[in-house]
Parts: C-alpha cells; structure tokens; sequence
C-alpha cells in the first residue's frame, strides 16, 4: 500500500515563486495545495485536511497574519510557517505571536525550508505516537483509545473507530472547547453540512453510553463545538 503523502497548505501570491515552491515540494514527497490568497487558503483549510501550512504574510484580500488566526481557531495545533519579504522586528514577533512554529524571511534558501518542515512533521508524529498510548479516567469510566475500549463497572464496551475517535478528542480538550470543524476534518475528512449532521449522531452515542455516571456531560457550545465536562478529583 502506497504511503499517504503529507499535505501542505502553501498561499502565496507571487505566481513564479508559488509554482517553483509548489513543484519543489512536490519533488520531495509532499502533497501542495496552492492558494494565491488568504481567503481561497481559508477556504481550502476549511475544505481538506492539512499537515502543514506555508503562509505568505502579504496578501491580497486576507493577510497572512488574518489567515493564521482563522486556522489556529479551527485546529490549535497544526504546524504553521510564515514566509515573508517583512523582515521588521515587530513583524517576526507578531508572527510568532500568533502561534507561528517559523518565520522565514524571503529570499531563503529551499532546502533549508525542506529540512524545517521535515523536522517539525516529524515531531508532531513522534508526539502522536505518544498520544496514542494514552488512556482516561472519565469519572467512573476508563477509556482506552488504543484498543477501544470503554470501561464501566467491569463491563466494557468496544467502539467503532469513529466514536473512539470522537471520545478521544473529547478526552483530549476535557472540560475545554474541541471546535467543531477540528473534530470534523480530523476524523471526518470535510467540514460539510452532511458530515456535521453524522458527528451530531456520534455526539448522541456516546452520550448514551456514559450516561451511566450522571457527572459527565457532553455539552454543546452552539456553533463552537463541544465539551466533555468531567468533574476533576479533589486533591
């Protein structure tokens, strides 16, 4: 089975530059979608999931810096370069500021950024690996995302690869908001009506199963997203 290429959100208005990126990415392995501005990039992050984003910071209609704030309110954690002829001071900090993993001033050198994005995917992949040996304690309830299993009592429960899934981004952000459109483009692939309609009914399933322990709750924070409220042990 081929090996899924990793994806990266490139938007950049510079046609020349864009393309050369663009198809020296290509040549090493990644998939890129190129965008010319910041609000046909948000569209297409709201559209696809992505490993990795490449923002240009001036751009027509929605600025890089605009951009970066639309994408880390859908997903928080995905890495994000900026990639700029502003080379201010104040700039760079603003950048980083906003959740930026880089700031690459233009020109630079192609491979250099190659190796940086090499690097920090495979961080985040290293921390996945982590993750995904973790288990909760959800009030009564154990849960272990690894062998999907739900435990209650001395009775367990297997779950379907969605709602371990779904339970295990709740579990993540316990008694935080999980955004919605995070949730649905990690295990559902779109942020789409239909889709959202599915995730409402995986909501409602795992609801049912931890109604068992009247302290937790899966709250719905309208138009936001959800939140696993479990009450935290008393030190």
């Amino acid at each position: 089975m081929e090996e899924k290429k990793p994806k990266i959100l490139l938007c950049e208005d510079d046609q020349n530059l864009g393309l050369v990126l663009k198809n020296y990415l290509e040549l090493n392995d990644f998939d890129v979608v190129l965008e010319r501005d910041g609000r046909l990039g948000l569209a297409a992050f709201q559209r696809e999931k992505f490993d990795l984003c490449l923002l240009d910071v001036m751009m027509p209609n929605m600025d890089g810096f605009s951009l970066a704030e639309e994408i880390r309110d859908i997903d928080p954690d995905i890495p994000l370069f900026f990639l700029s002829a502003k080379t201010m001071k104040e700039d760079i900090i603003q950048g980083y500021k906003l959740g930026a993993d880089d700031y690459i001033t233009k020109p630079f050198d192609s491979e250099v950024l190659l190796m940086k994005i090499k690097a920090i995917l495979k961080r985040n992949e290293e921390l996945n690996k982590e993750n995904e040996n973790k288990e909760f304690d959800l009030g009564s309830f154990h849960f272990n995302p690894k062998l999907r299993e739900l435990s209650h009592n001395g009775q367990t429960q297997t779950l379907s690869p969605k709602e371990n899934e779904l339970l295990k981004m709740l579990a993540e952000h316990m008694n935080d908001l999980l955004p919605r459109e995070q949730a649905l483009k990690k295990i559902w692939g779109s942020d789409t009506y239909f889709n959202g309609r599915s995730m409402d009914v995986y909501i409602a399933k795992l609801r049912k199963y931890l109604k068992e322990d009247s302290n937790i709750e899966i709250v719905n924070i309208h138009g936001n997203g959800f939140r696993l409220v479990v009450p935290v042990p008393e030190r």
